[in-house]
């Protein structure tokens, strides 16, 4: 990961900081055990315990690696810096889609806290880099995979 600037909101912020915090105390100190007792078991070299572990502590230490650097170069979002005039990251959205009637809420958050799962996307998906900077009222249009869909901004609120 490059030092791109990370854009968080203070919710994402503090997600990473918990993360981060737990794979340090914890998941090290797991890892480091069963380490140890995989070494006990005596030749390491045909042991696929220890192999485990070892890859696991790999990926402990290189989440620990990018979860810093990305707090080393977060920009956090204030709820107060949050603009309800026009979409901007951090805005809660609502759009409909014109052609089918459905209505979607959408949050608009940075790369690292987006989960399309909470309705979080991207400031840089798709619908997020067509929604950025629009006023409520707007109709984009959304290049998609499958096409072009075309979404009216009903609401914006923080």
């Amino acid at each position: 990961m490059s030092d791109k600037e990370v854009i968080l909101t203070q919710e994402g912020l503090k997600k990473l900081e918990e993360e981060l915090e737990n794979l340090k105390s914890v998941k090290r100190r797991e890892v480091a055990e069963r380490i140890k007792v995989a070494i006990g078991y005596g030749d390491i070299s045909e042991n696929s315990e220890y192999e485990d572990a070892k890859n696991e502590q790999a990926f402990i230490e290189g989440r620990v690696i990018t979860l810093e650097k990305m707090l080393r170069n977060a920009r956090i979002i204030n709820s107060d810096e949050i603009d309800t005039d026009s979409v901007g990251i951090g805005a809660t959205v609502i759009v409909e889609d014109l052609e089918f009637g459905d209505v979607m809420e959408y949050t608009i958050v940075g790369t690292a806290e987006s989960n399309p799962l909470q309705n979080k996307i991207s400031n840089e998906s798709p619908v997020g880099k067509a929604i950025l900077g629009k006023k409520k009222g707007t109709v984009v249009d959304v290049t998609v995979p499958a096409g072009v869909i075309q979404y009216k901004i009903v609401d914006i609120k923080k």
